[in-house]
C-alpha cells in the first residue's frame, strides 16, 4: 500500500512541516539577539555597541511572544502528526524539556510585559505601533518581574542549551535521525 502524501506545510510523524520550521528557526535567531544583546549589557555595561542590541529588547521580546503563541497554536492543531518524542524515560525527559521551554517562553515574557505596563512609561513596538501611553507607576505590577524575569530568562536559556546539546548528542553519539526532523529535507 503506498505512503499517503502530506502537506510540506504542516508536521507528519517523520518531519516538521516547513511552518513549524520557519517558526523555530525564526524564533531561536531571534532568542539568540535577546540573549547577546543581555550577554554583551553584562559584560560590557551600557556602550553605544550594547545599546543596537538591548534598545530593540522589548519590542523583539513582545515579537517572540506573539511568535510562541502562534507556535502553540499551530503545534495543537498538528498534534496528532507531529513526530513522537520517543518512548521510555528518555521520551517522558524530552516532553518535560519541551514543555518547560514553552511554559518558559510564555511566562519570562509576560513578565516583561506587566512589569511595562506597570512602569508608567508609553510602549511603541519597533517605534511604530503604539500599545500604551504613559500612565500612573505601579511597583506592585513591576515586582514579579524586577524578581524573575532576568533569572528566568537565564534559566530559558539554559534550557535552550540543554535542547542543543540533546540534539548533539541524538546526531553524534547515538546517530539517529531525530535531528533530521527539523533540518532535514521537506519532501
Amino acid at each position: 500500500m503506498e505512503k499517503a502524501q502530506t502537506s510540506v506545510w504542516r508536521d507528519s510523524p517523520d518531519r516538521y512541516g516547513r511552518i513549524s520550521r520557519w517558526l523555530h528557526w525564526g524564533m531561536a535567531l531571534l532568542f539568540a539577539w535577546q540573549f547577546i544583546g543581555m550577554g554583551l549589557r553584562l559584560a560590557l555595561g551600557r556602550t553605544p555597541q550594547v545599546a543596537f542590541f538591548v534598545g530593540s529588547h522589548s519590542s523583539v521580546g513582545l515579537l517572540l511572544m506573539v511568535l510562541v503563541l502562534l507556535r502553540g497554536a499551530w503545534g495543537l492543531s498538528n498534534a496528532g502528526r507531529r513526530p513522537p518524542h520517543g518512548a521510555g524515560w528518555l521520551g517522558r525527559a524530552a516532553a518535560a524539556g519541551h514543555g518547560a521551554l514553552y511554559l518558559l517562553m510564555v511566562v519570562v515574557p509576560s513578565l516583561a510585559l506587566v512589569r511595562a505596563y506597570g512602569s508608567g512609561r508609553a510602549f511603541t513596538w519597533f517605534n511604530t505601533l503604539p500599545l500604551w501611553g504613559a500612565g500612573p507607576k505601579n511597583e506592585t505590577l513591576m515586582a514579579p518581574a524586577n524578581a524573575a524575569h532576568g533569572l528566568l530568562a537565564w534559566v530559558l536559556l539554559a534550557l535552550v542549551a540543554g535542547h542543543v546539546g540533546m540534539v548533539l548528542l541524538h546526531r553524534w553519539w547515538w546517530r539517529d535521525q531525530v535531528a533530521q526532523r527539523m533540518v532535514g529535507r521537506v519532501r
